[in-house]
């Protein structure tokens, strides 16, 4: 696959990807852009939502040079592991187990300040001394992330939330620091006096440890449920590159020796067995047999190959014995390219802003530009060092609190519902995304069919029904054909087959054996004609029906005459009309998009009543086609459950991948439904939207705190209880708005 070169960059330039480490927001990521773009000759994207910098380079630029310029911008910055690592496994250090770390140490030392503060009977005779104890580790270690990103984004001259709560907890933890050593509120039996007044107060007897440990508890877990959700991105890339064969059987001077893949050469002849994976792409010499290649083109039946014909590494050999002579390997398989259609999808994506940054970028310079004019107006009139505490009053009461359980509760809440229902909401980010969702494109197999082979009708002539399908199924029973399968189910008891002789598999044809000494075939009509079995009319119409129907027609005839057809196709799963009804309920446009053939795609669609229908599209091309989607305005959901679907479950604003799919499709996408129900879609949409609106009211009401008692604050008349009061109620009232989502129901039309 060819990699579009920047219009500012030689075709001959180098290319790297980066692992950027440090970044806390969007204006990170645009920082380094800047920083690296300023190179001679380099040219730079930084995809936040995946912490990559996709950079190229001319050849006087080494990737040393690059890594450098990224870690004097005040970030960190690697080579990612070679792909053969990846492919073994191979991970680096966990990046969460610092920040898991620094959030348990937080909470189990958070709790008992905050209760103490909070309950003034547990206020024993040295107890703030206690809290100051406690409370140091948590702002000094636990906020350390939060303090370091301050302070980068103070060199260059910005401000972020990470700004806002620096300065909050350190203003809160120098300002008690300050009352306990020089101040009165280190005296013995010292206590916090609950007080609905109003009124003028210096500081020197309150302290703030509460809010220094208890707002660094929080926005540490908030970062800590965003970071595993973001980290998932990677595991994708990794459980595709593991589909792949791990050996391949090679032929060496007439004897087959087992290599490892990475071993494996152009050139090389291996064999692959019934029921093994092809080892790399290649062509095949020798043999005939059916190839499963669902994981990678959706198709729902496996393809016959025959010499000459090329076959795809990773995909699976149902039936006979071939050897392959590989012309593709490493890199250039079509796993690897479908690998790296994930990973572009990925990295393409545009990062969702998170509201709260959105509103801090104007919150954050405002308060501290208030802090600093209290500080001032203060002053000037003479207050002395009282103005100093209304100053630092001013950035403990913008200090965000209940910001941040706003997210993660409401995620929380709103996660272990849809579980209930069937639905896995992996972020924040993907809730403002299923918002805007206009089109909802669907995959067949799997997603609106089930995926697997089903006997749905045997039309016979003048034979009996019941022996014309023992008989079939007797001797489809040798095979593992997934039609013979079908047709096997669709028998009913095994016990009731009659015993087979000189069983025969004809790859691309059929079956041929003895069953009760009765020769037999089961086939196309191919095989049987040119065995001079006559084929009747009715049963010739019948056939010809099934095919223009795009379902697979098998026939079986013994003493020169066909007996009967078996229709057999991939069926549509029960509830997938009614879902795509309660779609277009929803003023959602669904699209059918498939692998398989036009005949196949089109009878689907109209048995679920789909109007679009797209057919016929490799991986590459399913990509494409949401992105052709999105370039006409549309916002597009993808419901997928198969490898061939993770490059396009990526590249859509919400990729929601069945649960019963591969596990590349599920990591690759936004929402899982772990119910095989595509009702399950309707009420992802629901839940996402309801989590959305009460994250925005949780957002709205912890801002709308901070500016209803900044004024108060400003003017010095703000009881530090009356301020811990406030922050306590604010906190719960976030609480109980996300619980609301306990009682969330599935809003679905009437069938």
């Amino acid at each position: 696959m060819s990699v579009a070169t920047p219009p500012d960059v030689s075709p001959a330039a180098n290319r790297i990807d980066l692992v950027i480490g440090g970044m806390t927001c969007a204006a990170c990521a645009s920082r380094i852009e800047k920083k690296l773009n300023r190179m001679p000759g380099v040219h730079a994207t930084v995809n936040y939502a995946t912490e990559k910098a996709s950079v190229a380079f001319p050849d006087d630029v080494t990737p040393a040079d690059l890594i450098a310029t990224v870690v004097k911008a005040g970030y960190t910055a690697e080579v990612p592991p070679p792909p053969d690592e990846v492919e073994r496994g191979v991970a680096p250090a966990d990046p969460l187990d610092d920040l898991r770390k620094r959030l348990l140490v937080s909470i189990a030392l958070s709790v008992p300040v905050i209760a103490l503060a909070m309950v003034p009977a547990w206020q024993f005779t040295y107890w703030q001394w206690l809290s100051l104890t406690l409370a140091a580790p948590v702002v000094v270690y636990g906020g350390w992330p939060m303090h370091r990103a301050a302070f980068v984004n103070l060199r260059h001259g910005a401000a972020t939330m990470d700004t806002l709560v620096s300065l909050g907890t350190l203003a809160a933890f120098g300002w008690s620091v300050w009352a306990l050593f020089l101040g009165v509120a280190g005296t013995p039996g010292m206590r916090h006096q609950f007080s609905l007044s109003v009124s003028q107060t210096d500081g020197a007897a309150s302290i703030y440890l509460e809010v220094a440990a208890g707002v660094t508890m929080f926005i540490l877990s908030g970062r800590y449920f965003e970071a595993r959700a973001k980290r998932r991105a990677g595991d994708a890339l990794r459980a595709l590159l593991q589909m792949g064969a791990k050996e391949a059987t090679v032929l060496q001077n007439g004897a087959e020796v087992r290599l490892p893949i990475d071993r494996v050469v152009v050139g090389h002849r291996f064999v692959v067995r019934p029921g093994e994976k092809i080892a790399t792409d290649g062509v095949v010499e020798e043999g005939n047999g059916t190839v499963d290649v669902s994981m990678l083109t959706g198709e729902s039946v496996p393809v016959e190959v025959v010499p000459g014909d090329e076959v795809a590494g990773a995909t699976v050999n149902r039936s006979g014995r071939l050897v392959v002579r590989a012309t593709r390997v490493g890199a250039e398989t079509q796993l690897a390219q479908m690998a790296k259609l994930v990973e572009e999808a990925q990295s393409g994506k545009a990062p969702v802003q998170r509201l709260a940054d959105q509103v801090a970028g104007v919150f954050v310079p405002v308060v501290i530009g208030l802090a600093v004019g209290t500080l001032g107006f203060w002053l000037g009139t003479g207050m002395g060092s009282p103005s100093f505490a209304f100053a630092v009053a001013v950035l403990i009461i913008a200090c965000p609190c209940a910001l941040g359980l706003a997210t993660p509760t409401a995620l929380l809440v709103g996660t272990n519902r849809g579980a209930q229902l069937g639905v896995l909401i992996k972020g924040p980010q993907i809730l403002e995304n299923s918002r805007q969702v206009d089109t909802v494109v669907l995959d067949k197999t799997g997603t609106v069919t089930t995926g697997r082979m089903s006997l749905l009708e045997v039309v016979v002539d003048d034979t009996d029904r019941d022996e014309v399908l023992r008989v079939a199924a007797s001797l489809e029973s040798a095979s593992d054909h997934p039609v013979a399968r079908a047709i096997v189910a669709g028998a009913g008891d095994p016990g009731q087959l009659l015993p087979v002789t000189d069983f025969e598999d004809l790859p691309g044809l059929g079956v041929r054996g003895a069953v009760a000494d009765r020769p037999t075939l089961v086939g196309r009509s191919r095989l049987l004609t040119e065995a001079g079995l006559e084929i009747p009319t009715a049963l010739d119409e019948a056939r010809q029906a099934a095919e223009a129907a795009g379902r697979t027609a098998v026939l079986v005839g013994w003493a020169g005459v066909v007996r009967g057809v078996f229709v057999v196709a991939d069926t549509v799963r029960e509830t997938s009309a009614r879902a795509v009804a309660e779609l277009k309920a929803l003023r959602l446009v669904p699209v059918l998009l498939t692998g398989d053939n036009e005949k196949v795609a089109r009878a689907v669609a109209a048995e679920v009543g789909i109007d679009d229908v797209i057919a016929d599209v490799l991986p590459a091309e399913k990509v494409q086609i949401i992105k052709e989607l999105q370039a006409e305005g549309r916002t597009v959901a993808m419901v997928g459950d198969g490898v061939n679907d993770a490059a396009a479950l990526a590249q859509a604003d919400l990729g929601i991948a069945m649960g019963s799919g591969t596990d590349v499709a599920i990591e690759a996408s936004d929402l899982t439904l772990v119910r095989e129900d595509l009702l399950a879609v309707v009420d992802a949409l629901h839940l996402s939207r309801g989590t959305l609106r009460v994250i925005k009211g949780n957002l709205f009401w912890a801002f709308a705190y901070n500016i209803c008692a900044l004024p108060l604050a400003m003017v010095g008349m703000l009881n530090p209880m009356i301020a811990g009061a406030a922050m306590a109620l604010s906190s719960v009232f976030v609480v109980s708005n996300s619980l609301r989502l306990r009682t969330f129901q599935p809003a679905r039309t009437p069938s």
